[in-house]
């Protein structure tokens, strides 16, 4: 039986830290979905397709070490429905701290009511990516600083050329 695994997020920049919970989530399932989350009401750092993008492109290094599809994709409705619409056995959520199980337990409370049959599954940070955050890369970068660290080389590239733009 094949198991779908949907991770979602804004990705606004994809970090080390979403790296890190993909290629943990791909050990887990047999075909990984990765929801990039669009909203309308809010202006993204980079638009939604650069971020698709960047994640294939990580994402393609990840398959060659695991036997997981994966499949990279837009939504702009409530998670629990593009997770059905993905056709996920369970979300996949990374927390990197208390602050974090404090908002995900919320969230999980409101999606196992309304999708019960959807289980979500955490992974906790690993040590070395669980301070990263993207609203910091974001800072960081638009401050000029260097964020080599923090995000793949891909996406350390695009920002520095999306920075540049006039």
């Amino acid at each position: 039986m094949t198991k779908t695994a949907f991770y979602a997020g804004s990705f606004d920049p994809p970090t080390n830290g979403h790296v890190d919970v993909i290629a943990r989530a791909m050990r887990l399932a047999d075909v990984l979905v990765i929801g990039v989350g669009v909203h309308h009401q809010k202006k993204p750092f980079l638009p939604a397709q650069e971020r698709v993008g960047l994640l294939q492109l990580e994402c393609k290094s990840l398959a060659a070490k695991h036997p997981c599809e994966i499949r990279v994709t837009t939504f702009d409705t409530l998670v629990v429905d593009a997770a059905r619409a993905a056709g996920a056995d369970f979300m996949v959520r990374g927390l990197r701290n208390g602050t974090d199980y404090e908002y995900e337990a919320q969230m999980n409370g409101m999606n196992a009511t309304m999708a019960p049959d959807v289980e979500t599954v955490y992974l906790a940070a690993s040590p070395h990516v669980s301070f990263i955050s993207s609203t910091l890369v974001r800072q960081i970068a638009t401050m000029g600083g260097d964020i080599a660290a923090f995000a793949p080389d891909s996406v350390v590239e695009s920002i520095a050329t999306h920075l540049s733009k006039p």
